[in-house]
């Protein structure tokens, strides 16, 4: 059995094409990820990514779907976005039905200059956030946009709105709560 290991500390174990500081999102074959490269990070940033509140979104239009997200301690205002296509992964890498009836987000923060795994969390992916997801990633399965459509209705839609209005008009919220968890007393 293949399978990929993610370890803190350690270079990031799969391929980013897009460099720079941003949010990578896809369904693949190791599950359902979020990647965030950030350049300058500190331990406040490792923490808030690590055991900080965070709330995800989708929205859709137009047969696309978005991925926003907002994490506090990281960012101080404002909506991050991350378009979603399975168009860019190879044939390899797309997602397998074991990975779509997991309803498991993986969460992976990467020095973009280092390539390397500054912290990681998997937080559960409630009912309907999952099933938008989900229909989305079996409709591109099914009926793949041609990459050049795609990139064409993604340019549509920032032209005439923001990430913040995005969210505005999400169709699924995914509110992931600060989870520090303190040590037991022996």
């Amino acid at each position: 059995m293949d399978y990929t290991n993610f370890e803190v500390g350690q270079t990031f174990p799969l391929p980013i094409r897009a460099q720079g500081d941003g949010g990578l999102f896809q369904v693949d074959s190791n599950g359902t990820m979020f990647v965030l490269q950030l350049s300058r990070t500190d331990i406040i940033a490792i923490e808030a990514f690590r055991t900080g509140h965070m709330q995800f979104a989708l929205y859709e239009e137009d047969g696309l779907l978005f991925f926003l997200y907002q994490i506090d301690g990281i960012f101080k205002e404002g909506w991050g976005d991350a378009p979603f296509a399975l168009h860019t992964l190879k044939k390899e890498q797309l997602p397998t039905m074991e990975k779509l009836n997991d309803p498991t987000l993986h969460l992976y923060l990467v020095d973009s200059r280092l390539n390397v795994l500054l912290a990681l969390r998997s937080v559960p992916i409630q009912e309907d956030f999952w099933q938008t997801l989900r229909r989305h990633t079996e409709s591109q399965l099914t009926e793949p946009l041609e990459p050049s459509e795609h990139m064409k209705r993604i340019g549509s839609i920032y032209m005439r709105m923001s990430p913040a209005e995005m969210r505005e008009k999400a169709s699924a919220v995914l509110d992931v709560p600060m989870d520090i968890t303190i040590p037991k007393k022996h």
